[in-house]
């Protein structure tokens, strides 16, 4: 419903230079829908806010509050009401029309008229400057009062459709950036929290709780995460060209909420555990429910990955790009401190105790807190919604980009003729069908998809981190001074130096090369990034070298090792191929010696006046101990290690040399019917103390059954040799099968270090050079586009490791350096031709172009009359 302005007599107000008047005609909609407190009466009369704070003369200090330089709107009416008389109404101040006001800068009273009280009229909009200091309402001219809008704050801005002269929003700022981004940064913090917390206990998860085995849980892993990485392309396309960025996210934090939430709800032992034994009684629901949850999680997380770090570069205006890039910095610092605190905190929940009628590991608490931080996640976004700036969605730039693209290698191979004169870019090819300003957009996308070709070959060095860097710490040792971590917590490393690192590079590192004169671009950051990673391979090649001295030696695959001990109470003569060796009671081999299996025929068990006896049930390729208890009596155990133990554990086994079966209770770890002289398989603990239990009916009442390890510390395998006392109690006797790690995981420190210096001034900076050279309607696809290139690194890292057989570890390492270092040599001669551009610049220019060849259609609404302009 409109109103109708027909009162041209309007005053302008003493001390209010015509100048800061201006005329315009916007559609009344607009207005009425920029209250939210604007609900329809059935009244005859439209009764508009009003605060004509700027309309005072000047103040006494000489300065008038309305050259404050601040722009609003002021929407001023005059309607004919059924009885015929005229009233005139007015929006955007504070109080009703012709009274004092509230001063609050907000509509006070409805703006819709009922139907049956007006006809449509035009209603005209004048524009003016005003102040955002308080002051008292005034009137302005016979029951009309003017007044601004106001934003969140009292600070004057636009309502949404509405801009200044500028074409920019006026919002609130805090120390010069605007209040928005800060419930942007909260909100990555507790997302990044969400997932990274969720990941760090998942691969544990579908282990020890859904019972798949090692390939199995890598394989899903994996695929989960890849689906986290191609999400984004989907997440881009439903922003730009559908919800636009906001909607989006929102959207898809819901459903990643619900992911996390199932995923949770999948992990309670009770859910289907029926007969109350501790186990679930169907675990197929357990793995529905986890695949479903995970799905959920991957289409989120994936979904929003391009659009909230575009969306926080969106709340920025022009002349705003230092603080933009500072943006970027506290926005991949909040990444960091949510990825570091989860990793730490999610571990310390999952290895706590819960239960209704078993008590378990408490995944259900360590899936919750990240499925809560989620939720605290949507709910400050959605609170900060009032203060976005929010860019509409402008079509499925996607479709008309394939379309363009399409078009033009069509049209260019249609006219390769040399008749045909050359163009200066083959997407100029599209000109006969398709519009300047997209065909120069396009060019600007193409042009940093082509810089991102090598940028794979970085990911692929860094996300090894969380394989190849992890495994070399399962090597090493984790006791650094008074401090004992565990070889998946160094990962933290990387998180921790990037909180110290994005600050100082920021705050002290970029300003000082400024200072000195180098023009330290964005893709020479990069390069130097990719520099800094590749020598971060070549330090984890030097440390892999040092490991490689200190490691047991395991057999190939033509090889058998074999260690003998002595479990019986008389010597024995072991025979091997070249000698022969004595073994007193309860005593073994020096280590573990190695055979070529061709070449070994048997070896020979002896005592004093008793004939040999051969052995002969050796596995190629494995380690075997061999137990002797008299010269016809042995049983080969096969060792089942041939490599560290995993993840820094620590293998026990047990041998029993009693008449009768025992079983040993060590932790949560059961070693059931150790028969009688025989040997269990290794069970893994970490470092530390660990008390163990032995059940059996040869205890004596007096003897005690319980027990404590030597101090465990990092890679280590021991074999405890249960024996009896001359008083008749238990004894256990240790037997060293791998010694614990000697070199200090300490050592990685300056590869992680190396690693994190190019991950700063590379990822950082890749965001910000992404965003500042995207159009405004592609923003989204670069950053997925951006995205991408980290599941293509994945992809390097399966094919390179899969199609190279290397004997040692270092020699990878050194070609994943050699690699990179290739590839940043390639990218800094791309990065030299390239040329930096501003899209808001060239897409203002075509708006300017295009309001010159179409004048007429600029302004959509009729002019003010010349009249009225006058007396404004």
């Amino acid at each position: 419903m409109k109103g109708a302005l027909e009162d041209h007599a309007v005053q302008a107000q003493k001390g209010v230079p015509q100048a800061e008047l201006h005329s315009t005609d916007i559609p009344l909609e607009l207005v009425r829908n920029a209250s939210s407190r604007d609900h329809a009466r059935p009244t005859g009369t439209a009764a508009l806010g009003v605060g004509a704070r700027s309309l005072l003369p000047p103040s006494p200090g000489g300065a008038s509050e309305a050259a404050s330089g601040l722009r609003t709107i002021a929407v001023v009416s005059r309607i004919q009401s059924p009885a015929g008389d005229s009233k005139v109404v007015s929006a955007a101040g504070g109080g009703a029309a012709g009274s004092g006001g509230n001063g609050s800068g907000r509509f006070s009273e409805p703006l819709a008229l009922h139907p049956d009280h007006t006809r449509e009229l035009p209603e005209q909009v004048i524009e003016r400057k005003c102040s955002h200091q308080p002051s008292p309402t005034r009137r302005s001219g016979p029951g009309l009062g003017l007044g601004c809008w106001t934003g969140p704050e009292g600070l004057d801005s636009t309502p949404d459709g509405l801009t200044n002269t500028e074409g920019t929003f006026s919002r609130p700022s805090c120390f010069g950036y605007p209040v928005s981004i800060f419930f942007i940064v909260i909100n990555e913090f507790c997302e990044r929290f969400s997932y990274y917390g969720m990941r760090a206990i998942l691969i544990l998860y579908f282990q020890s709780f859904l019972h798949w085995n090692d390939n199995l849980s890598t394989a899903i892993y994996h695929t989960f995460v890849a689906l986290c990485y191609l999400t984004p392309i989907l997440g881009a396309l439903i922003a730009d060209s559908w919800l636009g960025k906001f909607k989006t996210i929102v959207s898809l934090s819901i459903v990643y909420t619900i992911g996390q939430v199932v995923i949770a709800v999948s992990s309670i032992n009770d859910l289907v555990d029926f007969n109350h034994d501790g186990n679930p009684d169907n675990i197929s629901v357990h793995v529905a429910l986890s695949m479903v949850g995970l799905a959920l999680i991957a289409l989120g997380t994936g979904g929003i990955k391009p659009c909230v770090s575009a969306f926080g570069g969106d709340q920025f205006e022009k002349g705003q790009e230092k603080q933009r890039n500072r943006f970027f910095s506290i926005f991949y610092l909040a990444i960091n401190a949510g990825s570091l605190l989860s990793t730490i905190i999610t571990p310390m929940l999952r290895v706590q105790e819960c239960g209704i009628h078993s008590k378990k590991a408490c995944y259900p608490l360590a899936f919750g807190v990240p499925a809560a931080l989620m939720a605290v996640s949507l709910i400050v976004f959605v609170i900060g919604s009032g203060m976005y700036k929010k860019v509409q969605p402008q079509g499925n730039v996607m479709a008309k980009v394939a379309r363009c693209i399409g078009f033009a290698i069509k049209n260019r191979v249609k006219h390769r003729s040399k008749k045909f004169p050359k163009r200066e870019h083959w997407l100029d090819w599209a000109n006969e069908k398709y519009d300047e300003q997209l065909i120069s957009q396009i060019k600007m996308v193409t042009r940093v998809m082509f810089l991102y070709i090598p940028l794979p070959m970085f990911w692929a060095l860094f996300d090894q981190q969380g394989s190849r860097w992890t495994l070399q710490a399962t090597t090493m040792n984790g006791k650094i001074g008074i401090i004992e971590i565990q070889p998946d917590q160094m990962q933290t490393v990387n998180a921790i130096l990037i909180v110290i690192l994005v600050p100082i590079m920021d705050a002290v590192v970029y300003p000082l090369i400024a200072k000195c004169g180098f023009n330290f671009t964005s893709l020479k950051k990069m390069t130097v990034g990719m520099f800094l990673a590749s020598m971060a391979f070549v330090a984890a090649a030097i440390v892999q070298v040092e490991i490689e001295k200190t490691l047991p030696v395991f057999p190939k695959g033509n090889e058998v090792q074999i260690k003998v001990l002595n479990i019986g109470n008389d010597s024995m003569n072991i025979s091997f191929p070249g000698k022969t060796e004595t073994l007193n009671p309860m005593h073994q081999t020096s280590d573990f010696m190695t055979f070529s299996a061709d070449k070994l025929t048997s070896i020979n068990i002896s005592s004093t006046g008793s004939p040999p006896t051969p052995v002969k049930d050796f596995e190629q390729g494995h380690r075997h101990i061999l137990l002797v208890w008299a010269p016809n009596k042995y049983q080969v155990v096969k060792d089942g290690l041939n490599q560290k133990p995993e993840n820094g554990k620590n293998g026990i086994r047990f041998v029993n040399t009693l008449a009768e079966s025992f079983s040993v209770t060590m932790g949560e770890e059961i070693y059931e019917n150790v028969t009688s002289h025989n040997a269990s398989e290794y069970h893994f603990f970490s470092s530390g103390r660990k008390s163990f239990t032995i059940n059996s009916s040869e205890i004596a009442q007096h003897c005690g059954n319980e027990f404590e390890t030597s101090y465990l510390e990092f890679g280590s395998a021991y074999t405890y040799v249960i024996t009896r006392k001359d008083n008749g109690c238990l004894e256990p006797i240790v037997v060293e099968d791998i010694s614990p790690n000697t070199v200090s995981m300490a050592l990685q420190i300056p590869q992680y270090f190396l690693l994190t210096c190019g991950e700063v001034v590379f990822s950082v900076t890749g965001l910000e050079f992404s965003y500042s050279q995207a159009p405004s309607n592609m923003k989204s696809v670069l950053q997925a586009g951006w995205l991408l290139t980290v599941a293509a690194g994945n992809f390097i890292v399966l094919i390179v490791a899969g199609a190279g057989s290397f004997s040692e570890q270092w020699a990878e390492y050194v070609l994943f350096a050699g690699l990179l270092l290739v590839v940043s040599v390639i990218f800094a001669v791309m990065a030299r031709f390239y040329t930096y551009v501003s899209p808001a610049e060239i897409e203002a220019q075509f708006d300017t172009d295009e309001k010159k060849k179409y004048p007429e259609e600029s302004n959509p609404y009729p002019k003010l009359d010349s009249d009225l302009q006058t007396q404004l």
